[in-house]
């Protein structure tokens, strides 16, 4: 199985860490030409609108609407990408609309808020996740297609919030948080068997 990581900006290494602990060895995409041979890919976390500015200026994110078939996994700045609407958007922040979901950026707060939470996740078995939330996006909306995966209970303002933080859509995979920052491999595990491995 050949699996890119998208190694423009961001922590692109503790994918690669995460999925050669799994016994695959991925490919960095930098260029278009990296796209040819894989069977999924990766967006990583990091800053969504310096991804978004390199992903223009090396030609990727052109190449990457040419191939709407191919898997993805995002998470964090990643999720941000996949979305379909953008709540506080740039003008120069990119996003693929390939997971119909409308996101808030920096939602949870900034890196002075940054929590981490145990979650249950659907198709995943137990025991709960342990998810790192840094500067995480909010999903403030779903579509009818989307499948909620996992939610986090968070506190706005003096208000409980029940909010998705693991989508699904067909071949399109998002977390809110950092699953490559901590040694479990099951989110990683679950796109390579049930999302790319299907096909």
């Amino acid at each position: 199985m050949h699996i890119g990581v998208l190694a423009l900006q961001g922590d692109f290494l503790e994918h690669v860490k995460m999925l050669e602990s799994l016994g695959v060895y991925p490919k960095l995409v930098t260029s278009p030409r990296d796209l040819d041979s894989i069977e999924g890919l990766i967006f990583p976390g990091g800053e969504s609108t310096t991804i978004s500015k390199l992903l223009d200026s090396s030609q990727v994110g052109e190449s990457l609407k040419t191939r709407p078939e191919l898997p993805i996994f995002g998470t964090c700045a990643g999720l941000i990408l996949l979305a379909r609407s953008i709540t506080d958007g740039r003008a120069d922040q990119m996003s693929f609309g390939y997971l119909d979901i409308e996101v808030r950026r920096n939602g949870f707060g900034r890196q002075i808020r940054s929590f981490e939470s145990d979650l249950d996740l659907l198709g995943i078995s137990p025991p709960p996740m342990k998810a790192v939330f840094i500067r995480a996006p909010v999903i403030e909306k779903v579509g009818a297609e989307v499948t909620v995966m996992a939610s986090v209970q968070y506190n706005f303002d003096g208000v409980d919030e029940s909010v998705p933080v693991v989508v699904r859509q067909g071949r399109y995979l998002g977390s809110a948080f950092h699953p490559e920052l901590t040694s479990d491999a099951r989110l990683h595990e679950y796109f390579l068997q049930s999302v790319v491995g299907p096909r």
